[in-house]
């Protein structure tokens, strides 16, 4: 199923947060050799599933081919054992003026990183889409911010990439 979706920098924490709903995710990511894996293993609170996500074409990050297969814990438990790269987040789902946007406070070695997604149903709602106040700066088109890059970083690794964007680190939990 093709996706689409937009990544923006977050400059604050949005009005709302503190009471949106939340999930603990850890995703890992396989082959842990790729320099950028498209296969994702991921734990999303009780729910657990493996995803291939690749670009519909290489020149446009926001069109994605996303297959998912829910697993189950055994098989869940069983995948999580092969070697991969680990991320951890929590994922805030947040509605505000009709549209739904999921932030994720990662952990660890990326505390302080805190991004938004938006995703669409259509080309033109995309095309169309003005990011609220705040929202530093798209960063969809940026393979450093793409999980399956992003996975087994420290913040310290693409702080100079961030301060491109003047990105300042967020305490957001």
């Amino acid at each position: 199923m093709e996706e689409l979706e937009l990544t923006y920098l977050i400059k604050e924490l949005p009005h709302g947060f503190e009471n949106a709903l939340s999930k603990e995710m850890l995703d890992i990511y396989i082959p842990a050799s790729a320099e950028h894996a498209f296969l994702r293993i991921r734990a999303s609170g009780d729910r657990y599933e493996i995803t291939k996500k690749e670009p519909v074409e290489c020149t446009d990050l926001s069109r994605q081919i996303e297959t998912t297969i829910p697993l189950t814990l055994a098989e869940y438990t069983d995948l999580a054992q092969l070697p991969g790269k680990r991320i951890e987040k929590t994922r805030f789902y947040l509605k505000e003026n009709n549209v739904e946007y999921e932030i994720d406070v990662f952990k660890g070695d990326l505390v302080g990183l805190v991004l938004v997604d938006v995703e669409f149903d259509a080309l033109e709602k995309k095309a169309a889409f003005t990011p609220p106040a705040w929202c530093l700066a798209d960063v969809t088109q940026e393979k450093f911010i793409a999980g399956g890059v992003l996975c087994g970083k420290k913040y310290a690794d693409i702080e100079n990439a961030l301060n491109t964007f003047n990105y300042k680190k967020l305490n957001a939990l």
